[in-house]
């Protein structure tokens, strides 16, 4: 088997790679977008340069004639390339439709073109936006309010499209606040943590009654893997649980057993108020179910961040 993963280098991606170099051949597509420090990125694969199965490029998902020429002979593929973020949505827009949406529009027609099985969709919760009930089913309103939001929308409806159009397979897996080890530096749970280990002041955006459903990577990689044989159209992926933001603020703080005091700021413009995940739908037609919940999942991150980081 060989699969192509795109925004491989990056924290999902890099797990994607790990598990399918398992299964076959796998080719890393990373632009090293600087949105991060690249070096985190290039740390997150550096396990793999040296296997035989695996093959990194450096390329964007805007060259359209790149993903003609990388997708010949390729099976499965992984789309995680994207502008992530929320707040930098807002305040840059075009970067996120470009990357998000035109990028995607790319990434199919070159599938199609290239005779690609199935490409397997990495798409967000954000797509619900204004709460309408909790939790959420697939069918419930999409009314993003971020522009990231409405670019991962856009999207998925690329690749319903497609696969009505030109009978391409297409999934869309709406992550759930994925979390774990070399999760994104700018994420609540990874600044959290580092300011809980320093004893340090942690600050919460808005009163801290956001709610999230946070989802450890494992469940993450283990729904895209199901989903290469399984399931066709939109589906959530979370952790089926929800929590404050400021409780989880409190269980960082005990899991770490630090005495750092949490304090409130200005809430962020385009953040939504609450998430929560029914996952029935993939249970039904994926087989999938969180096998790590919140609570475990926070201690192997921090244990993964004791160890792997200069404290």
């Amino acid at each position: 088997m060989r699969s192509i993963v795109t925004g491989g280098a990056g924290f999902i991606g890099s797990h994607l790679c790990d598990q399918l170099l398992d299964m076959g051949t796998v080719v890393c597509l990373d632009n090293f977008d600087p949105y991060y420090d690249p070096q985190v990125k290039r740390k997150n694969i550096e396990p793999f340069m040296d296997n035989p199965d695996f093959e990194l490029v450096e390329g964007n998902i805007l060259d359209k004639q790149l993903l003609c020429e990388l997708f010949e002979d390729v099976d499965y593929v992984f789309h995680n390339a994207a502008q992530a973020g929320v707040r930098i949505s807002v305040d840059n827009p075009s970067k996120s439709h470009t990357a998000n949406a035109t990028g995607t529009l790319n990434v199919l027609e070159a599938a199609v073109n290239s005779g690609v099985h199935k490409v397997i969709n990495a798409s967000s919760s954000s797509v619900y936006g204004k709460v309408s009930y909790l939790p959420f089913d697939e069918i419930h309103p999409n009314v993003p309010v971020s522009p990231y939001g409405a670019s991962k929308l856009i999207a998925e409806h690329y690749c319903r499209v497609f696969n009505e159009l030109h009978d391409l397979d297409t999934i869309a897996l709406r992550y759930f606040t994925v979390f774990g080890p070399r999760m994104r530096p700018d994420l609540a749970i990874n600044i959290f943590t580092k300011k809980a280990l320093k004893n340090e002041t942690i600050e919460i955006f808005g009163d801290g009654n956001k709610t999230r459903d946070f989802t450890f990577i494992d469940n993450i990689v283990d729904a895209n893997i199901r989903a290469m044989k399984n399931g066709i159209g939109e589906y959530n992926i979370g952790g089926g649980e929800r929590i404050s933001i400021r409780e989880l603020a409190e269980k960082i703080v005990s899991i770490t057993d630090s005495e750092s005091e949490i304090i409130y700021g200005e809430s962020v413009k385009g953040d939504a108020e609450h998430t929560w995940s029914d996952v029935s739908k993939a249970s039904r037609d994926l087989g999938y179910s969180p096998k790590i919940g919140l609570e475990e999942g926070l201690k192997r991150y921090v244990q993964w961040y004791i160890e792997s980081t200069d404290q």
